[in-house]
């Protein structure tokens, strides 16, 4: 107990040396933990790691969602929502059928059912993956919003496939109206159960009396709970978390006080920082694991059938992000269209490269059974291996050169938002707009006679930090009436305009709620 606790430790160590190296250089870390598990795993004397499938989708998978549909703007989410569904569903299945139809003809002893499986467990890119090189690089808003808004769904529509592949061939048949109405409520059970979970905790933290320190453990239970519920009854977990994450997040001006939050984000930051790298680190070092199961396959032929399948990913991915402009075009004629503009042929490559694969994969395919009606499961260990080094090329090959190739192709700039100086000038002229409007009407017939009125008054019509100190002289209730003023007319503008980005007003938000975080303690 006591050894491998240290070990775990020394993981940690490693992780945050790698990870500042991974800064210096400007690289995507999950790249060199990869390169550091693999690294540790030749080491005589390093521990043997297992990684337990439970482990990923119980532990990791469940907070890492969340905190992600936490961080998400639901605006942009829901501008791109054709997009980003298309991708997470439509693209992941095709990807699989794709996957499945490959292998079921270069692959010796692969059937269909045992395609699908493979391209069920290889078909969904990483999220950590591409939002770690993507913040090296300057990517428009509306791509970085594309990616992560797909990386949230695409978990969910894989292992419904992972999952339905797998009875098929525990049972030997496929009904296809079983599997409709089976995906069906994958589908409709996980987004209704977590919007109904996530709604009850809001209301329950609404009315309990909870501080900062309860709110915040209930945040980091939250996700376990909607996820274990929803897969008790066999819908998808990973679209409860996400849709109740997405509620939460949407709502927590509602529910959480300005301390809850500024915490919150805190413990929510260092919690994601440890998961990520562990996950990433594990995959390296479970290198030997993987290889010892591969008995009666040479390594090199085990080898090429990985790179076929990886070869076959990537082309199919740029083809669908170049297929998703020809839908676009076509269906603009009749519906309406986030942008009717072209994205012109650079765009549709880089969201195609953007497709490396990572530990949920890895995950899935160590959760196969390791036997099939009392016989060795079918191609159990060489699926493995080939999910292993599809994580492995798809992470070194377009990891590495994904920001060489958005710089390359020297993105054009799009309109979607304000730019930043003028966004930031027209949100204070706002805020000062309100907040002058609000003191006038609330404490009109003080201002005479309140010199500290008449002077916040006036700070208000230049920069939003000068009216700190006069802040203060006024009563704290008076104080925060004004501030919950300044919040409530920020997230309106933030619902009304679609030109503001909302990183940007949740830059506001957090400065307001330091602003009353500091009348607490004066």
């Amino acid at each position: 107990m006591i050894p491998q606790f240290s070990f775990y430790l020394t993981l940690i160590v490693i992780i945050i040396a790698i990870i500042m190296l991974a800064n210096k250089l400007k690289v995507a870390y999950p790249v060199l933990l990869v390169i550091a598990g693999l690294i540790l795993s030749f080491i005589p004397g390093v521990p043997l790691l297992r990684i337990d499938p439970e482990l990923i989708f119980v532990i990791f998978l469940p907070p890492l969602l969340y905190e992600a549909a936490w961080a998400i703007s639901w605006k942009e989410l829901w501008r791109w929502r054709r997009i980003i569904g298309s991708f997470a569903f439509v693209v992941v299945f095709l990807t699989a059928m794709s996957v499945a139809f490959v292998a079921n003809h270069f692959i010796p002893g692969f059937t269909l059912a045992l395609g699908f499986l493979l391209g069920g467990i290889v078909s969904p890119p990483d999220a950590v993956s591409a939002s770690a090189i993507l913040k090296f690089v300057n990517v428009p808003k509306r791509m970085s919003a594309i990616l992560e808004g797909e990386s949230l769904l695409n978990d969910a529509s894989s292992l419904i496939i992972f999952r339905f592949a797998l009875i098929a061939l525990s049972t030997g048949q496929f009904i296809w109206y079983q599997a409709v109405g089976g995906f069906a409520w994958m589908i409709i059970g996980g987004i209704g159960i977590g919007l109904l979970i996530a709604w009850v905790i809001i209301q329950a933290q609404k009315r309990l009396p909870t501080d900062a320190n309860m709110d915040t453990i209930i945040t980091i239970i939250t996700p376990y709970i909607i996820y274990m519920v929803a897969e008790d009854v066999h819908s998808s977990g990973v679209l409860a978390v996400v849709c109740g994450g997405l509620l939460m997040s949407n709502k927590r001006h509602t529910f959480l006080n300005n301390t809850s939050r500024l915490r919150g984000v805190n413990v929510w930051q260092n919690i994601v920082f440890v998961l990520n790298g562990l996950v990433f680190l594990l995959i390296g070092l479970d290198l030997p694991e993987i290889t010892s199961g591969l008995e009666n396959i040479s390594i090199m032929k085990a080898v090429g059938y990985g790179l076929l399948i990886t070869a076959v990913l990537i082309i199919g991915r740029i083809l669908a992000a170049y297929g998703a402009i020809v839908v676009t075009r076509i269906a603009m004629k009749f519906i309406t269209v986030a942008d009717t503009r072209s994205p012109g042929l650079k765009a549709p490559l880089i969201i195609g490269w953007t497709g490396m694969r990572g530990v949920v994969s890895l995950a899935a395919a160590l959760s196969i059974p390791a036997t099939l009606h009392g016989a060795p499961f079918p191609q159990r260990n060489l699926i493995l291996f080939i999910t292993f080094i599809v994580i492995l090329i798809t992470l070194l090959l377009q990891g590495l050169t994904l920001p060489f190739l958005i710089r390359k192709l020297n993105l054009p700039e799009y309109d979607d938002f304000v730019p930043e100086q003028e966004a930031e000038a027209l949100i204070r002229k706002g805020l000062a707009d309100h907040t002058v409007h609000f003191i006038e009407s609330r404490f009109g017939e003080r201002l005479n006679s309140d010199q500290h009125l008449r002077q916040l008054q006036e700070k208000w019509n230049s920069l939003l930090q000068e009216s700190n100190e006069e802040l203060q002289t006024l009563s704290k209730s008076e104080s925060y009436e004004i501030i919950n003023s300044q919040r409530a007319w920020l997230l309106s503008q933030n619902a009304a305009d679609k030109h503001f980005d909302e990183d940007l007003i949740r830059k506001y938000l957090t400065k307001l709620d330091l602003e009353e975080e500091k009348l607490k303690y004066s």
